[in-house]
């Protein structure tokens, strides 16, 4: 499991076109990297349009987003042109980079326990140190947070 302080993992993933990315891709930018459960259900997509939503300010703070999830590069596909997303989303199928970030985990709802992605984001400097994490993440106002911090990073 990363926390602040420690390098952002190195972990390939299919992104846009079934091209390889990684969040060390990314090394010489800020970068936001969101997890989340599962796409188009009710919290995953309101994150995502608010990550959409705030792009352009995100940009102007010369920092780059990416959204993971364990769906594979179609349902992404379907998901972003659905809603008109214009954050890129990655495949994390085999779930190596849920393990490295430690977002695969055990929940529960109705007294039923069963692992899944815990909704988490990590906010990256330009030498690809994790400088804040955000577990647990509840969605509304939480877009506004990240761009703060993104703001104060230099």
């Amino acid at each position: 499991m990363v926390d602040e302080g420690s390098p952002v993992p190195d972990v390939a993933m299919e992104g846009a076109e079934g091209k390889p990315i990684s969040p060390a891709d990314f090394k010489g930018h800020k970068l936001v990297v969101f997890f989340y459960p599962k796409d188009d259900t009710s919290g995953c997509t309101r994150e995502a349009k608010d990550f959409t939503a705030s792009a352009d300010e995100f940009r102007k703070a010369d920092t780059w987003l990416l959204g993971i999830s364990k769906d594979d590069r179609r349902s992404h596909e379907k998901f972003t042109a659905k809603y008109d997303l214009s954050v890129p989303l990655a495949s994390d199928v085999d779930g190596a980079a849920c393990a490295a970030f430690g977002t695969w985990v055990e929940k529960s709802m109705y007294g039923r326990k069963y692992m899944g992605i815990e909704r988490a984001t990590f906010l990256v400097d330009r030498d690809g140190v994790i400088k804040k994490v955000w577990r647990k993440v509840k969605v509304p106002g939480h877009v506004d947070a990240v761009l703060a911090a993104a703001r104060e990073l230099p």
